[in-house]
Parts: structure tokens; sequence; C-alpha cells
């Protein structure tokens, strides 16, 4: 995989929204082995929305793109740099 860290389970991440409120997300992993493709489903966390934001996606590469229609570039891009630093906590 190129040394691309990915997560391996449910996280919440912080979004600092562009026109709106901020909001905590939740970032759910998909993996699908089968088209070698990273998924991260992008969900609301503590609000009663139910609404799907989308996802990420990531190849192989580590190259990420964004299918859905609610989130602005600048939004995807710092939930992108989430995902590709996350660390998690021992």
């Amino acid at each position: 995989m190129g040394g691309i860290t990915h997560l391996t389970k449910e996280v919440k991440a912080w979004l600092k929204r562009k026109n709106g409120p901020d909001e905590i997300l939740r970032v759910v992993p998909d993996w699908n082995s089968k088209e070698e493709i990273f998924r991260y489903r992008l969900l609301y966390a503590y609000a009663e929305k139910t609404e799907d934001l989308g996802c990420i996606l990531f190849d192989a590469e580590g190259y990420w793109i964004y299918d859905g229609d609610v989130l602005s570039v600048e939004e995807q891009e710092q939930l992108s740099r989430f995902i590709m630093n996350y660390v998690e906590v021992l």
C-alpha cells in the first residue's frame, strides 16, 4: 500500500464548515478488496440528521476523491487530511 495509513475503525472528526456551524462527523471505513479502494462514509455524529454526507475514496496510491455533493472542496480536503494523518492512541 505504499506506506499509506488508513483508518481501521469508525472515528469522529471535527469539521470546520466553510458555510455554517462546525460539526462532528462519523468517519466509517468500508474496505473494498475487489476494487482495492478504501471508502470512508461520512455521517453526522450527534445530530438527529440521518443524511449521508457522501464518502471519500482512496486508491492504493493514496489519491482520493469525494463522492457526494454536500461538502465544499476545503471541507473535503480537511477530512482527507484527517483520514491520512489519523494516529490511533493506544
